[in-house]
């Protein structure tokens, strides 16, 4: 009864492991507290100024963002352009036309009068005639009239003068505006000739009727040439970093302007960096979430694993947030003492590599927020760059083994990754920068990687011991023969110490396979019958030259006996503070299978049919790859060491049959192992126990004597 009750309560724990509410609520609290960390980070700035005081700082933009006025008024006085004129030749030739058509036309008439004499009325009223109407429109009686009256010596002197002035004219740009000014030049210089008067003003007025604009506005050109000037004009931003109103200088109504758009008046409430902060955490929880779905970690299935990685970022964050307090410090690279890598080696050391390398993003990009302070941006890329490369190297410099020893060796190595990182920045910023700070700037980044090495050690025993995690360091102490427990198996079983030796050989390659943990099966598999330590001698394999008690006893009381191993074992082991997961695999290995020898020999020797739960184990049955591999390899190093002359065939038809019985017995349905897997497993346990049993070359019986001897 007992038993029953402690069976339900282990196994109401497990479904409370795995309550998904529990696990939200987990990733709800990593993002409460990204967000809580950061959050004074992303403030805005506001500053207490007034129009026409002075600046008691430098004041910098914290953003770049365009001055939409100051680019209007650059437009405005852009589009100042002058106007784009054309010049016409075909207007100059249609008034040479024109005179050339009048001349031509008063000689005519001229030439037609020489016989008959007629009245000037008559030759005026011929001359309109041939004259065309724009022109006979355009010229008054007045003018026409004493042309019309003068010899043809003089016609053609004033057509000559007449045709070169209008010629030497419109050849040049004539325009609206200096339109009368032509005119006018044309009167002075035909003035000076020595005809009569009358015949000269006429000769005047028709030379200066003659002259039009051929030099014209082009609208179209002209609003093009505007628009590509109003283009060209560059936006008028206000750059990050800039500096608005230097220290003294006087706040007019300008800079009060660029103060505005900047965002360092204080004018509300803004709440957009608070989303945007809110979608960043958002972003980074989500990234977390789909990272620990995808890759193999107990992070996954355990509310407790994702609790310890929320303590260590918590952990984390508050280091590198506490360290980001320093920057008001006066002192060169004080920024680059930040132990940024101590997050990443203890999530390395306690869980596995790709958990540390995802988080190690995520420490950067906080960090990146945490160190704005000295930067007019949200983000320091630089610390975001070097909280980065110290983070990874933390997690390459461990190595496979996670020894503590490690530790210290990996915490100088991330000094020296550090020095590197800090030597970079430096030389891409291309500063003067003197002996002293230099020497600061190494001997933080220095001090980094030793702090990062000391807060790991110090932590780990407190995650370890206060949540009895598994470490790959804690499994690797666990595995030394010095331990007490398996000291005690080795003494007082030592066919069971061998069976589990090898029971580990099989059981690591198996789980290392298929992508599980292969270590933790291994360290399982050495305790997993620390069970039999109770009562040695009633079983097989401590059985040396002695008769098997079980003979002597009931089934039912053999089963008892075989049956108690998994529980007493599961009892020792948490007596001894073991950790969790190798209590579930010494107390998961055996399942619910049916102890089948005692339990047909029980029936031969009832009456009445035994139900098959009577002799079962009480399970649970494997709730994890490593805890359901090492039952394969458990039963599977039994039978093979049982059978009489053990061949491939016969070792490869036990292997599958014994797996195939598992899966029909549902011994794995409440472990995610897949049908692949569980071929993989089959087929690697079977490499090792060929390797194990591999057929050796007979001696010669001559041979056989002399090694002998």
């Amino acid at each position: 009864m007992v038993a029953k009750i402690k069976h339900i309560m282990k196994d109401h724990l497990r479904k409370i492991e795995r309550i998904k509410t529990i696990k939200w609520s987990l990733y709800g609290l990593v993002a409460i507290i990204m967000y809580l960390t950061m959050l004074t980070n992303v403030i805005p700035e506001s500053l207490d100024v007034s129009l026409y005081s002075r600046a008691d700082r430098d004041i910098a933009s914290p953003i770049t963002i365009e001055n939409k006025t100051a680019t209007e008024d650059e437009r405005s006085k852009a589009a100042q352009v002058e106007a784009i004129y054309v010049y016409r030749d075909e207007v100059s030739q249609s008034q040479l036309d024109k005179l050339n058509d009048l001349f031509s036309g008063i000689e005519k008439v001229k030439n037609n009068d020489a016989s008959n004499d007629r009245s000037i009325e008559e030759e005026l009223k011929d001359l309109k005639v041939l004259l065309s109407v724009s022109m006979a429109d355009e010229m008054t009686d007045e003018t026409l009239v004493p042309l019309l009256q003068a010899e043809m010596t003089q016609i053609s002197l004033i057509k000559e003068l007449t045709l070169s002035e209008v010629m030497e004219v419109m050849t040049d740009r004539v325009s609206i505006d200096n339109l009368e000014e032509s005119k006018n030049d044309v009167e002075d210089r035909l003035s000076l000739t020595s005809l009569p008067n009358d015949q000269k003003q006429a000769m005047i007025t028709v030379a200066q009727q003659s002259i039009v604009p051929n030099y014209f506005l082009d609208p179209e050109q002209t609003e093009q040439s505007r628009q590509e000037a109003i283009e060209a004009v560059q936006p008028v931003m206000i750059r990050e970093g800039q500096i608005i109103v230097e220290e003294g200088a006087m706040i007019n109504r300008e800079v009060m302007e660029q103060l505005r758009l900047a965002g360092l008046l204080d004018e509300g409430f803004d709440a957009i960096p608070y989303v945007g902060l809110a979608l960043l955490v958002l972003l980074l929880t989500g990234y977390l979430y789909y990272f620990f779905q995808d890759v193999r970690s107990r992070v996954r299935t355990s509310n407790t694993n994702l609790f310890i990685i929320v303590l260590i970022y918590f952990s984390t964050l508050l280091v590198l947030k506490l360290t980001s307090l320093l920057q008001g410090i006066e002192l060169p690279g004080i920024a680059y003492i930040v132990p940024a890598a101590v997050g990443t080696m203890l999530i390395k050391m306690l869980f596995n590599e790709q958990l540390a390398i995802a988080s190690g993003i995520l420490f950067a990009v906080c960090a990146g927020v945490f160190f704005n302070g000295e930067i007019t941006g949200p983000m320091n890329a630089s610390l975001a760059f070097y909280v980065l490369m110290s983070s990874l190297s933390g997690v390459f410099f461990l190595g496979k083994r996670n020894h503590r020893s490690n530790i210290l060796k990996a915490g100088l190595l991330v000094s020296l990754i550090n020095i590197v990182s800090v030597a970079i920045l430096l030389m891409l910023k291309n500063g003067q920068y003197s002996g002293v700070e230099l020497t600061y700037h190494m001997v933080f980044a220095f001090l980094s990687g030793f702090l990062s090495s000391m807060l790991t050690l110090g932590l780990m025993p407190f995650f370890e011991a206060g949540f009895r995690i598994i470490s790959t360091t804690r499994l690797i102490e666990l595995s030394n023969p010095n331990h007490p427990l398996l000291r005690k198996i080795l003494v007082e079983t030592p066919g069971t110490y061998h069976h589990s030796v090898m029971v580990a050989n099989l059981s690591e390659a198996a789980c290392e396979s298929i992508g599980a943990n292969g270590l933790l099966a291994r360290v399982g598999a050495y305790y997993h019958d620390i069970g039999k330590t109770k009562r040695p001698h009633f079983f097989i394999e401590n059985q040396m030259n002695m008769e098997n008690p079980h003979d002597k006893i009931s089934p039912h009381l053999s089963k008892t006996i075989i049956i108690s191993h998994a529980t007493d074992g599961a009892d020792m082991l948490r007596k001894h503070r073991l950790p969790k997961e190798i209590v579930d695999i010494a107390e998961q290995h055996h399942g619910t299978t049916l102890l089948k020898y005692f339990y047909y020999k029980a029936n031969e020797q009832a009456d009445e049919s035994i139900p098959e739960a009577d002799f079962r184990y009480p399970g649970p049955r494997a709730q994890t790859k490593e805890a359901a591999v090492v039952g394969i390899a458990d039963c599977i190093e039994a039978a093979v060491r049982s059978m009489n002359k053990p061949n491939p065939m016969a070792i490869e038809s036990l292997v599958r049959k014994i797996i195939t019985e598992r899966l029909e017995d549902g011994q794995f349905d409440e472990c995610d192992l897949s049908l692949r897997e569980l071929d993989l497993v089959a087929t690697t346990i079977l490499e090792t126990l060929n390797g194990i049993f591999h057929s050796r070359i007979e001696y010669p019986t001559e041979i056989k004597k002399k090694v002998t001897l």
